[in-house]
């Protein structure tokens, strides 16, 4: 079936295109869902509210971009939607002066796998975790993070560097393990 014959199914309410629909999206959306909520069962009610938001607005697709695209704007914004119900909480609000500086060897980051770094990203407090997805995973930029989250672009931008030190500081510290693990007997 073509995305326009999908399209113009979901639009005729025909439960077969709607499966194929979600058959062909769901996966994909679920690994961002998973990105934003705390655990996977809030990952699957953030699927479950964005599908019923995509096939109420689906013919507000003007086909303008891919329907994937659109797809997942809408998860998006259907995930901050649940992180706003949840009282958006704020995480240390202070200024970058507080960051020491960290260099990493490029080596560090050699060794992570994708699931491994995922794993270092969900141990992120909720609030960095967010503006960390919305600004390296799907491209924001600080502007419109904080128009999403209704924060300042100066929060945006320090929650991101804090997220970004305390990934360091984790993936520093699972090199170490693993180093200590090389040396013991």
């Amino acid at each position: 079936m073509t995305e326009t014959e999908l399209l113009q199914g979901c639009l005729r309410e025909k439960r077969a295109a709607q499966h194929e629909l979600f058959r062909r999206y769901a996966g994909k959306m679920m690994t961002v869902c998973l990105r934003y909520a705390r655990h996977h069962a809030e990952a699957e009610d953030i699927l479950q509210d964005a599908f019923i938001r995509i096939f109420n607005n689906l013919n507000q697709f003007q086909g303008k971009g891919s329907l994937e695209g659109w797809i997942r704007r809408i998860v998006i914004n259907t995930s901050l939607k649940s992180i706003q119900k949840m009282s958006f909480q704020k995480e240390g609000l202070g200024g970058l002066e507080s960051i020491p500086e960290m260099s990493m060897l490029p080596d560090v980051y050699a060794h992570l796998g994708e699931q491994e770094l995922m794993r270092l990203i969900e141990q992120l407090p909720h609030g960095y975790r967010t503006v960390f997805n919305l600004f390296v995973i799907d491209g924001f930029n600080h502007a419109e993070i904080a128009q999403m989250l209704q924060i300042e672009e100066g929060t945006s931008r320090s929650q991101l560097a804090k997220a970004r030190y305390m990934l360091q500081k984790f993936i520093l510290q699972q090199s170490k393990t693993r180093i200590v693990k090389l040396f013991d007997y």
